[in-house]
C-alpha cells in the first residue's frame, strides 16, 4: 500500500491598518489633559481671591517673579506689586483669624470656669452650716460681667441695722465663708451696695447714695479680712435705690442687698479702660478753687466760723 504524503498548510493573517494600537496612546494623552483641566478648575474654585491674584500676576509678568527672587508664584516672592499686596493681605487676615480664635477659646474657657465656680459655691452652701442657715438670702447667677452673688435682706434678718453701715454678726459670718472660695480665684471682684426707696433721715447731707456706698465698702473689708486679696478688688460702688430688685415694691426688704460679682476678663478690662481713658480733664477736688478761697475769707471776716454750733434736737441722730 502506497503511503500518502503529509501536507501542512500555513495561512498568514495580516491585520488591517485601521486595527492598530496607536489610538491607545492618543486616548491616554487626552485623558491626562482632561485630568489636568479638571484639576485646574478645582483649584480655581477653591482658591482664595489673594491666591488667584498671585497666580494671575505670575502669568502676566513671569519675568518679574523670576527676577524678584522666586520663580514659584506660590512663594509670593515676585516683584509684582499685586503679589506683594496679596501677601500682606493674607498675612494680616491670618493674624486676625488667629486672634479671633484665641479670644473665642479664652472666653469659652472662662465661661467654663465660671460654671465650675457656680457649682462649687452651691456645694459650699449646701455643706456649710452657716451658709445653709441663710441660703434663702443668697442668690447666685451668671451675668454678662461674670458670676454674681447677691446677699439680700429678709424680713426679720437684715444685713445691716436701719440707716447703719455696720454688719450684723451673721452677715459678717456669711461674707467670711464666701471669702474662702472667692479668695481662691484670680478674677477681680466688684462690690455694689443697694438700698430700698425709703429716704434716709438722721444726718444732714447724708442720703441713700452715701449709705449704699458705705455698706459696699464694709462688705469689702469683711471679704478682705476673710481671705480675699486687696488686689482682687476691682470696683466698690453704691447705687442707692436706682437698681431695684423688686420694682413693684420699692420698699421691699429684698431691695436692700450687697452684690458681689466675680468679673470676667472682658468686664474687668472694661472697668480699667473706662477709668484710665476718660476724655474729660481730671478735677482735683482736694485743691480749693479761687471761689472757695474768697468764700472762706468772707466767712472768716464775718466771724461766722466763730459761732457755736447748735445742739442736735431731741430724737435727731448725732453722727
Amino acid at each position: 500500500m502506497e503511503q500518502q504524503p503529509i501536507i501542512i498548510k500555513r495561512k498568514k493573517v495580516v491585520a488591517g491598518g485601521h486595527h492598530g494600537g496607536s489610538w491607545k496612546v492618543a486616548f491616554a494623552d487626552f485623558a491626562t489633559a482632561m485630568m489636568a483641566f479638571f484639576l485646574v478648575l478645582w483649584l480655581t474654585a477653591t482658591a482664595s481671591p489673594e491666591q488667584i491674584k498671585a497666580v494671575e500676576g505670575y502669568f502676566r509678568d513671569p519675568v518679574g517673579f523670576t527676577d524678584g527672587g522666586s520663580p514659584n508664584p506660590v512663594d509670593l516672592g515676585g516683584s509684582a506689586s499685586v503679589v506683594n499686596e496679596a501677601s500682606s493681605d493674607v498675612e494680616s487676615s491670618d493674624v486676625q483669624i488667629e486672634d479671633e480664635v484665641v479670644d473665642q477659646l479664652s472666653e469659652t474657657l472662662e465661661q467654663r470656669r465660671m460654671e465650675e465656680l457656680f457649682q462649687e459655691l452651691k456645694e459650699r452652701i449646701e455643706q456649710n452650716q452657716t451658709l445653709q442657715e441663710f441660703k434663702d438670702q443668697l442668690l447666685i447667677d451668671i451675668t454678662d460681667e461674670g458670676l454674681r452673688i447677691q446677699i439680700v435682706d429678709r424680713s426679720g434678718r437684715p444685713m445691716f441695722d436701719s440707716g447703719r453701715a455696720e454688719l450684723k454678726y451673721y452677715s459678717q459670718d456669711i461674707l467670711f465663708e464666701l471669702a474662702k472660695t472667692l479668695g481662691s480665684v484670680d478674677n477681680k471682684l466688684s462690690l455694689t451696695g443697694h438700698t430700698d426707696a425709703t429716704p434716709f433721715k438722721g444726718r444732714p447731707g447724708y442720703t441713700n447714695w452715701e449709705l449704699s456706698a458705705d455698706r459696699a465698702n464694709t462688705a469689702r473689708r469683711a471679704l478682705v479680712a476673710g481671705g480675699v486679696g486687696q488686689e482682687q478688688i476691682g470696683r466698690v460702688v453704691g447705687l442707692s435705690d436706682s437698681v431695684l430688685f423688686e420694682k413693684s415694691d420699692p420698699t421691699a426688704p429684698v431691695n436692700r442687698r450687697i452684690s458681689i460679682i466675680v468679673l470676667n476678663k472682658r468686664a474687668a478690662q472694661g472697668i480699667q479702660d473706662s477709668a484710665s481713658q476718660g476724655d474729660e480733664p481730671l478735677i482735683d477736688l482736694t485743691k480749693p478753687t479761687e471761689e472757695d478761697k474768697q468764700e472762706a475769707m468772707d466767712r472768716l471776716e464775718s466771724g461766722e466760723w466763730l459761732e457755736e454750733k447748735p445742739e442736735p434736737e431731741p430724737g435727731e441722730l448725732n453722727w
